[in-house]
């Protein structure tokens, strides 16, 4: 069977656009532009740009024009991250580490090893974890507002693949899952692996715009809605009482589940109460133990409603079975000792602190972020494209995540997400004065 037609436009320009013979920058023509000189539809060309702009070689922005894209810095979930220059700094992804945590991680692989039986670290654990260490973590989300017994617990190898198998427990292909038109980008990854219509709602400085999801409920059939309700990836807020209680009625009223993810929600000293505390039986919560405790630690946990525990249970056996024993008795010890809690409060410090500089060092420049955070959201002028900027910052040997990592939809705003965990604390101020001048050296 012949390609479509249109198929060779789109192979000609991302030929040209790799090679270079397109550089990065160039405005391409207007739809109606290229359909003339090609011959072709005009739904036939939009179909074209589209194609490019999936596969990350193009971007449109709105009265501007279609673009090449620059991707010689970090542009998306999974980016080239050669860069022309030795690294100065990664600000692409969040990797918290104390100095002390190797020593930690010594004594208690010692202790492991010393244990009554160390040879049962080596057999299979049952899916979803033996129930005592589901109690461990039980005990731990109870002081974090979630109150849950220990059966409802699916214990899984990090946060991401709790919400994976959340997903394919509750959800079908083709089913509506709305999200913040802004968010985590592993939801996205989830969403077309499972073949799931991604609904974007409109975000606002506090929060979603819960009319706009009430509306869009309304219009459409909404399997589920995926939301990150205390300190967000990537804008940092944190929804208060009402909105919580709104989004729950919401909820109720239209038969959809909440799915709560808390990766973040240490990092709030006082938070209001989750959403599983307000909706138990419609909030499937998942969390872990990458950000509070090291990236490396592969363990996570869903707490879903009582009736979808047997599906998530089986969505896990039938994908990675959970989380390998040495994994689950290291972080089980840590959470029943201290050492997490303890953790937490570390990062917040230092989470605190990061923020105090940043908010110096990018003085009246917008800034979004939560001022106990890891995360920042940078606003960029109009003509600072945001795959530019992060070019122009590879060549300076700073990683940055532009915008279009997190939309959802179709608005690509003018920004960057920083991740502030990584340099040294008594560097960041540098990284950052040298990330505002590369920036602010970005002509008309």
């Amino acid at each position: 069977m012949r390609p479509p037609s249109y198929k060779a436009v789109v192979d000609a320009y991302a030929a040209a656009i790799r090679s270079g013979a397109l550089r990065p920058g160039t405005r391409l023509p207007t739809h109606r532009a290229l359909a003339r000189e090609r011959r072709i539809a005009l739904a036939t060309a939009s179909r074209v740009y589209a194609e490019l702009a999936a596969a990350g070689l193009v971007v449109g922005e709105r009265g501007r024009g279609t673009f090449v894209r620059d991707r010689s810095g970090f542009d998306g979930i999974e980016p080239s991250r050669a860069l022309p220059v030795p690294r100065v700094a990664d600000l692409s992804f969040n990797q918290p580490l104390d100095p002390g945590q190797g020593e930690e991680l010594r004594r208690a692989l010692r202790e492991l090893a010393a244990s009554a039986d160390p040879s049962a670290l080596l057999r299979q654990h049952p899916p979803g974890g033996h129930r005592a260490d589901r109690a461990v973590v039980a005990r731990y989300l109870l002081d974090r507002g979630v109150d849950t017994a220990p059966e409802r617990v699916v214990l899984t190898g990090g946060a991401q693949q709790a919400l994976d198998c959340v997903l394919r427990a509750l959800t079908r292909p083709g089913d509506v899952l709305a999200v913040d038109a802004l968010g985590y980008p592993g939801v996205k990854l989830l969403a077309a692996a499972h073949g799931l219509d991604l609904a974007p709602v409109p975000v606002t400085a506090a929060g979603p715009d819960l009319d706009a999801l009430e509306r869009l409920c309304r219009a459409r059939p909404v399997r589920a809605v995926y939301t990150m309700p205390t300190v967000h990836n990537p804008l940092g807020w944190v929804l208060d009482p009402a909105q919580r209680e709104r989004l729950a009625d919401l909820a109720a009223a239209h038969g959809c589940t909440l799915i709560e993810d808390g990766t973040y929600a240490f990092l709030e000293a006082s938070p209001p109460p989750p959403l599983h505390a307000l909706a138990p039986e419609r909030t499937c919560y998942v969390a872990g133990l990458s950000k509070n405790v090291a990236p490396g630690l592969r363990f996570g946990f869903a707490v879903p409603p009582g009736h979808l525990v047997p599906a998530v249970t089986g969505a896990l056996r039938a994908a990675a079975w959970g989380a390998p024993g040495v994994v689950t008795a290291l972080a089980t010890g840590w959470l029943a000792d201290g050492t997490v809690a303890r953790l937490e409060a570390r990062r917040r410090e230092d989470a605190a602190a990061r923020q105090r500089v940043a908010r110096a060092a990018l003085a009246g420049l917008e800034v979004t972020a939560h001022p106990a955070s890891y995360l920042l959201w940078l606003g960029l002028a109009e003509h600072q494209r945001p795959d530019r900027a992060a070019a122009v910052l590879a060549e300076q040997g700073i990683l940055v995540s532009t915008a279009d990592a997190f939309a959802t939809g179709p608005l690509r705003p003018h920004a960057l997400r920083l991740a502030l965990a990584g340099p040294p604390l008594e560097e960041l101020a540098g990284v950052l004065g040298r990330l505002r001048a590369a920036v602010e050296s970005i002509p008309p």
